[in-house]
């Protein structure tokens, strides 16, 4: 075992695993959330803006560029930049709001994930910073003139990168040992000019005391005097209690913060500046290093103490095409010579995460595979944070005397005054979106396992705890409103990690997925009672991951009695049945009680799968036996109905609902072996079209699946078809048929749209008319190969004058389309991007959404891909 896996699996004792205590936990943007938002009326962008950000204190978290923390944001470090020409220091990503950006929300910065491993002794970041003034305005500006029909000006449409002018700033973190972090810089001058830089690593205390109506007791850092050979720094949080959420006592006490001489060290308190003085508790504020460094202000503490705290570095004239380093460490104990060491640290821990790699990698794949599966990984690590948010102290407020606008109450979370997090969690992209979202989460854990997989089924079951799974059921669907809905998919992912745990290890864990199974239960019947309120086993309404694809909002009810019969949401539930039933099964093994449960899930995935195709009495069903395709049926209070011929992944879905059941592994289950056949003869015309039974061999299997051979061949034709939803780069969210033949219904129109979505239904970021979307490609890969296993040679398509070609090979050929989209720009690290465009693979959205888009790593190792 390398010696990463030895520190992921070491005992300990404690409530904090010590080698996690500490990691790169930090937002990289905190203003412009829901959590920060104390409006009237929820408009948490405008509320606080990345302009306040520099001045005003956070309740709920921290954010900065690279930044560390302990395992509770006690204290936090991150650095701080200035180039002698911006207007303010630069600490944290800038970018443009929802409604500043043509294309809604997004970072105007440039930086990479490169390295990390599991416990975080050693990570790696690079943030590209401009020698000329950062362009602020020009790209507020531009944005605003542009029209959603134009691309986005980013960055280096600025022309700032030109000629190379620009610092490749290099952080890294390693571990000497779980309280002892060694932190080095390399500043690299990219351009043929000698270049200044002004470089302030600053360690503050997060701000816990000023919010109540009583001012708490706070911390302090202050200088120290050991030694001469550096700076040192000391934090100290004795003063102040412990976390009030936490059953025990947590406290970092003495931290000691070395650099090299020739800093200045500076002290200020993490307060915020409120227009009026009076509010001051202290005229030592938070964003006393900008008035001092750039406007030469004495506005910092002569005293040499304070919450806040930096060492100020000037590199004065780095040579073209060199680079200076910055040694730094934060330790739990004072060292004679602490920086002497730090380059042997550091390249002691990369050799161990090389080690680490190295082992989760084919031994013949090809060194650029290698590279991108590592740094997807490190994409994922480097998007843990800590997600503080206590809902019922948000909606109270903290101070009676300020309590927030009594509107609030009616604009989101009412509901989810339970919800209490002090959680690490793994968010979609620490800018973008920095808060747990339930449908990623799922995604998130699977690339996860391929790393930590005690931490993939932690992550997947904190959405089932009780502090945040409703008492009704419900899993949180994200921050801006915990009641919208995600497709169920979390019993598909227990599944896979499960099975991921047991290839990889031979480890059965049976608690994590008896627990999982016991909380799904739960959720599961929320669904029921909730979504299929006329108990059609038709699920309706919803937001359910599909943003913008349809031609309503559905997370919004149209008119009353007027309902969005969806089949996408009723195929997202059969599976949920599927995956449940095989939990069942896997823990019945050991306890028969489970049996009757498999049996029930089967029996339920049998009625929606009647009910898809055959709606009783009714005069519509969601299949389609003209066109062979799934279709939204939007249905009136008279009767009547309007069947949306709108081809988009919402008629794809049901092909996720696959299950192979053998005839003789299921005689080791009595109880369901009779029941099951008791159903397949006394409910033959419910079965006929969703339980296909094939014999091979002498062996018989059956086949539960929403569609008999023929139809899925049928739309499977639809999926193969380059002319329909096959791209050089994957799948497509919506059937390119529509770019000639727009889809109208009254004044509404649908038409493919390659990159962003013109219209903007939900939010303003959403783009489902038609790009590469990850997961739902993954899931299609997913049940490809299950179908391949299935049926074999008997389900094969042909479209024009290609060969026919089988799930299987379908499979492999999608995910190598997905692999296309990765190549490096003059050799930059690797972009995740949110989703693609399908016909140039032009990466769009969120740049650094490792979160789904890591799912690369998992095909790379499913599939074994060495070149």
């Amino acid at each position: 075992m390398d010696e990463e896996n030895k520190r992921l699996y070491e005992s300990y004792e404690g409530d904090v695993p010590p080698w996690s205590k500490w990691g790169p936990y930090v937002s990289e943007r905190s203003w412009g959330t829901v959590r920060e938002d104390y409006s009237y009326n929820g408009d948490a962008w405008n509320f606080f803006t990345y302009e306040q950000a520099l001045s005003k204190t956070y309740r709920w978290g921290e954010d900065g560029i690279a930044g560390w923390c302990d395992r509770y944001q006690i204290l936090v470090f991150a650095p701080a930049f200035w180039n002698g020409r911006d207007p303010i220091l630069k600490e944290r990503l800038f970018g443009l709001t929802s409604w500043e950006g043509n294309h809604g929300e997004d970072v105007k910065e440039v930086y990479f994930h490169v390295d990390g491993v599991p416990t975080h002794s050693y990570m790696k970041y690079i943030y590209r910073y401009p020698q000329e003034e950062f362009p602020y305005a020009l790209l507020r500006e531009e944005n605003r003139k542009r029209s959603s029909l134009d691309p986005e000006y980013e960055i280096e449409d600025t022309k700032i990168f030109d000629q190379m002018r620009y610092f490749d700033i290099h952080i890294e973190y390693a571990k000497a040992n779980p309280e002892d972090l060694c932190i080095r810089m390399e500043i690299f001058n990219r351009s043929d000019e000698a270049a200044s830089l002004h470089v302030l690593p600053q360690l503050w205390f997060r701000n816990q005391w000023a919010w109540g109506e009583v001012r708490g007791k706070e911390p302090i850092i202050k200088i120290s005097e050991l030694g001469k050979k550096q700076i040192c720094l000391i934090a100290d949080d004795r003063g102040i209690p412990s976390p009030s959420n936490l059953s025990f006592d947590y406290h970092l006490n003495e931290r000691y913060f070395y650099g090299p001489p020739g800093g200045e060290p500076l002290f200020t308190d993490n307060e915020t500046r409120f227009d009026n003085p009076e509010f001051w508790a202290s005229r030592y504020l938070k964003d006393a290093f900008h008035k001092k460094i750039i406007k030469k202000e004495e506005s910092v503490n002569p005293e040499k103490r304070g919450t806040k705290s930096a060492i100020h570095y000037f590199f004065k004239d780095i040579p073209p095409k060199s680079s200076v380093v910055l040694r730094l460490r934060l330790s739990d104990k004072p060292l004679s010579n602490p920086l002497n060491d730090v380059d042997q640290i550091v390249e002691w821990r990369k050799k161990e995460a090389d080690a680490f790699y190295e082992a989760n990698s084919s031994k013949n794949a090809s060194e650029e595979i290698k590279l991108l599966k590592r740094q997807a990984l490190a994409g994922i690590l480097w998007n843990k944070q800590i997600y503080l948010f206590d809902v019922n102290r948000w909606l109270k407020g903290d101070n009676p005397k300020y309590p927030p606008p009594e509107t609030r109450l009616h604009i989101r979370n009412i509901h989810w005054r339970h919800l209490n997090s002090m959680r690490i969690m793994i968010v979609p992209d620490k800018w973008e979106y920095p808060w747990f979202a339930a449908w990623d989460q799922a995604f998130h854990c699977l690339t996860l396992a391929l790393a930590d997989i005690e931490m993939a089924k932690n992550q997947l079951f904190l959405l089932l705890h009780d502090q945040f799974q409703h008492p009704n059921g419900q899993i949180p669907a994200c921050e801006w409103e915990f009641s919208d809905m995600n497709p169920p998919v979390q019993a598909w992912a227990a599944l896979r990690i499960h099975e991921q745990e047991l290839e990889k290890t031979g480890t059965f864990d049976r608690e994590f997925l008896e627990k999982s199974f016991h909380k799904l239960l739960i959720n599961f019947a929320w669904w029921v009672n909730k979504v299929d309120p006329s108990g059609n086993n038709i699920f309706e309404g919803g937001f359910l991951g599909m943003d913008n694809i349809s031609i309503f909002d559905r997370s919004q009810k149209i008119a009353d009695k007027i309902r969005v019969q969806q089949s996408d949401g009723t195929g997202w539930m059969a599976m949920f049945c599927l995956n449940l039933m095989r939990i069942a099964l896997i823990l019945a093994k050991e306890n028969r009680v489970y049996e009757s449960l498999a049996i029930k899930f089967f029996e339920h995935y049998v009625y929606i799968a009647h009910a898809m195709k055959k709606r009783g009495n009714q005069n519509y069903e969601l299949w389609s036996e003209k066109d062979g395709f799934f279709y939204d049926v939007l249905t009136f209070p008279n009767g009547t109905f309007a069947k949306f011929r709108l081809r988009s992944l919402v008629g794809i879905i049901p092909l996720y609902v696959i299950e192979i059941i053998d005839e003789e592994k299921i005689k080791e289950f009595p109880n369901f072996y009779h029941d099951f056949h008791w159903f397949l003869k006394n409910r033959s015309r419910l079965v006929e079209s969703c339980v296909t039974s094939i014999d091979r061999g002498g062996k018989r299997k059956y086949i539960l699946a929403l569609m008999h051979l023929d139809q899925l061949k049928s739309v499977l034709q639809y999926v193969w078809n380059p002319d329909e939803f096959r791209s050089e780069y994957g799948l497509r969210s919506l059937s390119k048929y529509h770019l000639q033949h727009p889809f109208q219904f009254e004044n509404k129109v649908v038409g493919y749209e390659p990159g962003e979505a013109i219209e903007k239904i939900k939010g303003g970021n959403s783009n489902w008319r038609g790009p590469i979307w990850f997961p739902t490609n993954f899931l299609l890969i997913d049940s490809l190969k299950k179908l391949g296993l299935a049926f074999g040679e008997k389900l094969q398509v042909k479209v024009k004058d290609e060969p026919f070609v089988d799930c299987q090979e379908m499979a492999k050929s999608f995910a190598e389309r997905l692999l296309a989209l990765f190549t490096r720009k003059d050799q930059d690290p690797f972009c995740f991007y949110e989703y693609y465009n399908p016909e140039t693979g032009k990466g769009l959205g969120a740049s650094h959404q490792a979160g789904w888009t890591a799912l690369i790593a998992n095909l790379i190792a499913d599939w074994k891909i060495e070149k």
